[in-house]
């Protein structure tokens, strides 16, 4: 049996106060729980960041790289196109995009530093395994690209690599128009490289790395392209001034670059455009999955080679308007045939030549095509272009030199449309354009929009009918997407045409509208897109030009998609 000693009081002296006096049975000693409650104390709760810095971010496995660029893996798994040069959207005809602007950057970064190309999409490649990949890379520098309606999901990749230490850029058509409206939702960003990249990512980079370029001409780009600008303003020429805070930080002086400056967001003055794209080194092509990267109606493998930048039309819907503008730089005949035979050492023939336009100018055009002819080079390629930036002996000489397809942007069948949107040609320039490509040998894609503003439900059957007559052997048909900093954007915002609720996710000209015209709701946009996908496609003509896709077993999974997409507008 136990036995408790009788409680007794003490008494302080210092304070009066009266606490227990107990005499704990022999048993119950070392019950450590019976002893006085401490006072409350202040807290200091400890940090032990610091000792494990070293783990998440210096201490980098073997095979690690210096910079890893990356187009990331996709919101849905599904394919889509994604470039600096254009913004993202869904790929309907199932077109493995090439990352031709982030092998143009390894370019630029290479011999200095060790750099490496994941293009998530064309590898299928979903987000687990990325993370993996990325782990493995374990990057100082990480760049992705951004585009509206993958936003959210682009940032995922960003917050990975940022959790591994490393730096943060983006890039793209999105982030350049809309940059604190991205750095400030996702404080995991830490740059933004707006408008033309190349160069703020090279003096960004060596800023850190305390390097220099030995690439003469990539040294001599940085010169021309690190002054202010200057702008004229009524008879006045003012100068673009660099913020004045933190000066002393090396981003203070980087054209073209958005930073963190502590909890402040700073925008430093726009970069310069390249003045010579010459002087751009060629793209580190077999940096990239080839083998992976396809296109419809071709055999094996392909890729672009970027002709020019820039465009002088002024079409209001178009995304050059926050690119390449409407100022135009042309590479030489010389420089492109460089890259062609180059291609040609790694297997590939077949090209697209990628351009805000390609026959911007007519003589570069035809001194390409000569000089392809002359050396022989035994290629087939592809390019874009308007019906009014043709004449029947160029598309002759293009055929002569191994371009076959031709996509073309046509757009609507009412020239009013046409007029308010700013693209302007007249209708019997396309039925010209489009026959004369036919009888050169060349087939023709034509891209068509539903939406712009004054499009009512008859504007709309009327393209419908015209896509009919045009001699073409594909047409997709989009909805007009008021992506962020096009002149379409702003008249959007003007009249209220967004829709309420609108998410960045939902600018896809492909698979949703963010459209509400008082006289067509998004709802019937969507209905007249797949009506008008639905009639064009299933005729004669287009059946025979999708079974001719049939030619290799990956051809026949993308056109089999592609049928799939098609009989899903059948049932609308």
């Amino acid at each position: 049996m136990t036995v408790h000693q009788p409680l007794t009081e003490t008494k302080h002296t210092n304070t009066g106060e009266k606490t227990p006096n107990i005499e704990l049975a022999e048993d119950i000693r070392d019950n450590l729980g019976t002893r006085r409650i401490p006072p409350l104390r202040p807290s200091h709760f400890p940090d032990a960041g610091a000792s494990v810095q070293t783990l998440t971010s210096s201490t980098r496995p073997a095979g690690s790289v210096d910079v890893l660029l990356v187009n990331p893996p996709t919101p849905d798994g599904a394919i889509w196109i994604r470039s600096q040069h254009r913004v993202g959207r869904r790929s309907r005809e199932n077109m493995i995009w090439p990352q031709v602007s982030l092998a143009q950057l390894a370019a630029l970064l290479a011999p200095e530093y060790t750099v490496e190309i994941i293009d998530a999409n064309a590898l299928r490649m979903g987000w687990e395994e990325f993370e993996k990949l990325l782990d493995e890379k374990r990057p100082k520098y990480y760049l992705t690209q951004v585009t509206a309606p993958t936003l959210r999901n682009d940032m995922y990749g960003v917050f990975l690599a940022k959790s591994l230490g490393a730096k943060t850029m983006a890039f793209g058509t999105h982030v350049t128009p809309m940059t604190l409206e991205t750095m400030r939702p996702f404080p995991a960003l830490d740059f933004v490289l707006r408008g033309e990249p190349e160069m703020t990512l090279r003096e960004l980079i060596d800023a850190f790395e305390g390097k220099t370029p030995s690439n003469p001409k990539v040294a001599k780009m940085l010169a021309e392209t690190s002054k202010p600008q200057s702008r004229r303003i009524g008879s006045q020429e003012l100068v673009d001034a660099f913020p004045t805070t933190a000066s002393d930080n090396p981003c203070a002086h980087i054209l073209g670059l958005a930073w963190r400056n502590g909890e402040e967001i700073v925008i430093n003055p726009d970069r310069p455009f390249i003045p010579n794209l010459d002087d751009l080194p060629i793209p580190l092509h077999e940096r990239l999955p080839l083998d992976k990267q396809r296109m419809p109606m071709i055999k094996g493998p392909f890729t672009f080679i970027v002709t020019s930048r820039g465009c002088p039309a002024g079409c209001k819907y178009c995304i050059k308007h926050v690119s390449y503008q409407n100022s135009v730089r042309v590479r030489s005949a010389e420089n492109i045939v460089e890259e062609l035979e180059y291609l040609g050492r790694l297997g590939i023939t077949n090209i697209h030549m990628y351009a805000d336009l390609f026959t911007v100018n007519r003589d570069h055009v035809v001194s390409l095509c000569k000089l392809i002819l002359e050396r022989g080079l035994k290629i087939r390629w592809t390019c874009n272009s308007r019906v009014d930036y043709v004449d029947e002996e160029m598309l002759t000489l293009m055929g002569q030199a191994g371009c076959w397809l031709i996509s073309w942007g046509i757009e609507s069948a009412n020239e009013m449309i046409l007029k308010r949107a700013r693209k302007g040609y007249k209708k019997e320039q396309a039925f010209k354009a489009l026959k004369w490509a036919k009888a050169a040998g060349i087939k023709n894609w034509g891209y068509f929009i539903i939406g712009l503003p004054g499009e009512t439900e008859e504007t709309i059957q009327e393209t419908m009918a015209y896509s009919k007559e045009l001699p073409l052997d594909i047409a997709l048909f989009h909805i007009a997407a008021p992506y962020p900093g096009t002149p379409f954007f702003y008249e959007v915002v003007e009249n209220n045409w967004f829709r309420p609720g609108t998410k960045w996710e939902e600018v896809d000209m492909d698979q949703s509208t963010v459209l509400d015209y008082e006289n067509l709701t998004a709802e019937r946009l969507e209905y007249w897109q797949k009506r008008a996908t639905r009639e064009w496609s299933l005729r004669p003509g287009p059946i025979m030009t999708f079974l001719k896709g049939l030619n290799t077993w990956e051809g026949a999974k993308s056109a089999v998609n592609v049928g799939w997409q098609m009989l899903s507008f059948t049932r609308t």
